[in-house]
């Protein structure tokens, strides 16, 4: 069988009428989430540490239900490649059930301990004095946060990408105006600091989901969200959905507590470091949370070819994404390092952690742009129908490299600040050697569709016959 080569016209197109809206509008629910630790920079840099640490716990919780969502994603977009709407239905609500009971744990945890769970970051009791107030209000949040990505994922996979991005435009402005106003007390409302931050994280939150709530009930001809059909497991679902998710959940689950781990030792570096650290993950925060996007998008891309039969275009979409995403990525991390003096001074630092944050930004021009491509592959992998390959790679190179050398240099060897920092990313050059080569091989595409099965054979055989060209 003849396939036709996908050029880098048709691939563009396909980026500027999915992809970028799709990342655009994972940025925006991102960026409302670290509105806070921008806003709160005139309070000083103590109040910017305490919401840094705050928004690592925020991260665990993200990395314990995103696995869910991720398994959830890989569905979506096969299925609706295959234009399978009952299992669409008992997708979303196998994954919305997981991730609901993680929030509230999670949540209820914020709520009923924060001086606790923030002792577990940090040593320094200034910090999560400030600290406190502000997890325990975000604790609320939880259950809807988990809400509003689901229901965007499902958007996403069936393509309707207009949805979530306003949803995300109305929540940024709306945490924007009420961070403005209740952390510095505008309008005779009390003087809230952090607390405030939260309060405006909490009512943003609300906002996205009333808004999604109401486009998903507007739109019934894509895909209906049927009760019935959404809890009906039984016809051995649960067990399908467990093995394609559970390497993706147990990926996420270790990597969020090897984040942990490193964040530990950061929480330990002196005051003005964990500040740096703070307003270093904000800005790579903005960098990654694009990429996200766009790694979401490429899913659901390669998704929908592979679950439709089409395996070869699902392969070389992979493969361009591969590209072009960490090539933007090294672009605007590279302008973020010559503007890293306007970008730092947002964040009221002073000139230790200014410092801190120039070399920082320096260091992630390289690992960032690594990292990037790594995510991407794997998240298409998982698309594709294979998720025990990146899963056993992310998660032997984190805790056998990363974690093990930065706790050593942060905890027992007490290197200054950025020779820890430097550790951070020491797994990623090694995952890429090994990632690139299963990316080229075509071994990752295992469709859970039965058009897909069938076609997979014919796949195989162009892949042997002729390597990655096409004829």
């Amino acid at each position: 069988m003849k396939y036709e080569k996908i050029g880098w016209g048709s691939f563009f197109r396909i980026v500027l009428t999915i992809a970028l809206p799709i990342a655009f509008q994972n940025f925006l629910s991102t960026t409302a989430s670290m509105v806070d630790t921008i806003m709160i920079g005139s309070q000083g840099e103590l109040s910017v540490a305490a919401v840094g640490i705050c928004s690592q716990i925020t991260s665990l919780f993200f990395s314990c239900y995103f696995g869910f969502a991720s398994g959830g994603l890989l569905f979506f977009s096969q299925y609706w490649g295959a234009r399978n709407e009952k299992g669409i239905n008992k997708a979303f609500g196998l994954a919305l059930t997981c991730m609901l009971v993680i929030s509230l744990l999670f949540g209820g945890a914020a709520i009923a301990s924060p001086r606790f769970i923030l002792g577990i970051y940090t040593d320094k009791s200034n910090i999560i004095a400030i600290g406190a107030p502000y997890i325990r209000i975000v604790g609320f949040a939880y259950p809807l946060q988990v809400l509003a990505v689901i229901i965007s994922f499902l958007m996403r996979s069936t393509e309707r990408v207009k949805p979530p991005l306003i949803s995300s435009i109305l929540s940024l402005i709306t945490n924007f105006i009420l961070n403005w106003i209740l952390i510095y007390g505008r309008f005779g409302m009390p003087k809230m600091g952090a607390a405030g931050a939260a309060v405006g994280t909490l009512v943003s939150g609300i906002v996205n989901v009333l808004v999604l709530f109401a486009f998903l009930l507007r739109d019934r001809k894509t895909v209906t969200l049927k009760l019935k059909e959404m809890f009906s497991w039984h016809d051995g679902f649960l067990k399908e959905y467990m093995g394609k998710c559970f390497p993706i959940i147990i990926n996420e689950l270790f990597y969020g507590i090897g984040q942990m781990l490193i964040n530990i030792v950061i929480g330990h570096q002196s005051e003005s470091a964990i500040a740096a650290m703070a307003a270093f993950r904000v800005l790579e925060g903005f960098v990654f949370a694009f990429f996200a996007g766009l790694a979401d998008a490429s899913s659901v891309v390669v998704g929908k070819e592979v679950g439709s039969g089409h395996l070869m275009n699902g392969y070389q979409y992979m493969k361009k994404f591969a590209v072009l995403c960490p090539a933007i990525t090294f672009c605007i991390c590279l302008t973020g390092l010559m503007l890293n003096r306007p970008l730092l001074s947002l964040f009221g630092l002073g000139a230790e952690a200014m410092f801190f944050g120039k070399y920082m930004i320096l260091i992630y021009l390289a690992a960032g742009t690594v990292r990037t491509c790594n995510y991407i592959m794997n998240s298409c992998y998982r698309a594709g129908g294979e998720a025990v390959f990146g899963t056993l790679l992310e998660i032997i190179c984190l805790f056998t490299i990363s974690v093990p050398a930065t706790w050593a240099a942060g905890m027992i060897w007490h290197l200054p600040f950025l020779a820890v920092f430097s550790f951070l990313y020491t797994d990623e050059l090694i995952r890429l050697v090994f990632e690139l080569w299963y990316t080229r091989s075509g071994k990752w595409i295992k469709p859970v569709t039965e058009t897909g099965r069938t076609a997979l054979p014919e796949f195989k055989a162009a892949l042997n016959l002729k390597g990655d060209r096409l004829k």
